[in-house]
């Protein structure tokens, strides 16, 4: 293998720290196919190659360079799938209460930023959909899960603390399910998973937390009920195009959803739809100030393996076979044609690799990967069940997209986890209030009362 872990630059600004690491680690890390492997089947040895993971360390000069480097560590997982780590200009909100404490250690995950890439033209050269298919089964949970201890041992590092936000959380547990060694503490942020069952019960679970939430938007907007509504019967009769080329269809029209999944963007929603429409010769059309910002919404040209892996995340020894999209099928409030049409969250479905130009390249690999049935467990609930490592988990009452009821389930399944339930955050609770977050978990994995 090549040398295993190089820094390429340290920096300070603003109060903090930096440093650049870079990892050589196994694509197929072996161990991992072991965990999940189906009884009777031999677990494939590692193949021999390599791909880079980078990870940026930040702390506080309020330290010196050496009393920096005798704190422990703490890993930060981000949310996704398909999310590099958070670039930051200074410390502030739960990063800010964490390098009291720690070193924090940013992932760019496999495949993302400063790791080895995984874009349309790198995954061309993997060679055919199958092949490319292949390559992208080691890019979940558990594969991220076993660089992470990968790089533990390469720092030399003591059992370390994890965060874990969103797809985060559910690497944490992840990484509770088979490595619990490389812990010292866990703390979750919107991010406990199912740990067992279909990727069908999640979306039925999340369609009905997104129609309870355009309702209570709704409710506060009652005058975007007629402009939504007339913004998809105009897409659906007129066509209107993004910079970018591609037509504004109405059911990519709806992802502006993603606005309602939070407390610091739902009102922003508003203001996106207050000004859609202009006046022209031809009669009333979208607003180019409008399409460019629905454009930054719709396209995933930034981070493609959100859509091509977002239902894998759920894959556990069967196929996904597109389950949001079968679903759909019963919430027909949802339909682009429905009368009053709901807007969506985060669900991926197969028409996305259709009509959004940056994933048409990853429209075979998705279908193989939706197809794909010998997904490993991602979770251990045996081990899960007898656990000793602190957990505490922030579980947000009405979010829509890791659902209060599935993440209660999960509460119960792990031995010790010790949930914070508040209805006073959405699920980018950590964007609006990370600095009390993150004091708040912390104290419950050290014992404060």
């Amino acid at each position: 293998m090549a040398e295993q872990h190089w820094i390429r630059a340290r920096h300070e600004f603003r109060g903090l720290r930096t440093a650049e690491h870079f990892f050589t680690v196994p694509l197929n890390h072996g161990l991992v196919e072991a965990w999940g492997t189906k009884e009777g089947h031999v677990p494939n040895e590692s193949t021999g190659e390599t791909i880079t993971v980078f990870a940026r360390e930040y702390s506080s000069t309020e330290y010196s360079e050496e009393e920096a480097a005798r704190l422990p560590w703490l890993l930060f997982l981000q949310g996704g799938p398909g999310g590099r780590g958070n670039r930051v200009t200074s410390l502030a909100g739960w990063m800010k209460a964490a390098a009291k404490d720690f070193r924090i250690l940013m992932l760019d995950q496999r495949g993302t930023g400063l790791s080895t890439p995984v874009e349309q033209h790198t995954l061309a050269l993997r060679g055919n959909a199958a092949e490319q298919a292949e390559y992208l089964a080691h890019f979940r949970a558990d594969s991220i899960v076993a660089d992470s201890e990968f790089i533990r041992r390469t720092l030399g590092s003591a059992p370390w603390s994890v965060l874990g936000q969103s797809f985060g959380g559910f690497c944490a547990l992840t990484y509770l399910s088979f490595a619990p060694e490389g812990l010292r503490e866990v703390m979750i942020t919107g991010g406990l998973a199912p740990i067992q069952g279909p990727a069908d019960r999640v979306y039925r679970a999340t369609f009905r937390r997104v129609a309870a939430r355009n309702a209570e938007y709704f409710a506060w907007y009652p005058e975007d009920r007629e402009v939504v509504t007339r913004i998809a019967r105009h897409l659906q009769e007129t066509p209107e195009y993004l910079a970018s080329g591609e037509r504004l269809t109405p059911e990519r029209f709806q992802m502006v959803g993603s606005f309602l999944g939070g407390n610091t963007r739902v009102d922003a929603l508003h203001y996106l739809l207050e000004d859609a429409f202009v006046e022209t010769a031809a009669g009333p059309r979208l607003s180019e100030a409008f399409l460019e910002q629905v454009r930054s919404l719709v396209s995933r040209t930034a981070n493609p393996l959100y859509a091509v892996l977002h239902e894998s995340i759920y894959g556990q020894g069967e196929a996904t076979k597109w389950a949001a999209w079968r679903v759909l099928e019963e919430y027909p409030e949802f339909e682009p044609t429905a009368a009053e049409p709901l807007l969506t969250g985060e669900m991926v479905y197969p028409w996305y690799f259709d009509q959004d130009p940056a994933l048409v390249p990853y429209r075979d690999v998705a279908e193989l990967l939706a197809a794909k049935e010998d997904w490993a467990p991602l979770y251990d609930p045996h081990r899960l069940a007898t656990n000793t490592i602190p957990v505490a988990a922030a579980v947000y009452k009405d979010d829509i997209y890791v659902d209060h009821e599935l993440s209660m389930e999960t509460v119960a399944a792990v031995r010790g986890l010790q949930p914070w339930v508040t209805g006073d955050f959405h699920h980018d609770g950590i964007g609006e209030d990370g600095e009390g977050i993150f004091r708040r978990l912390f104290g419950l994995v050290r014992g404060a009362r």
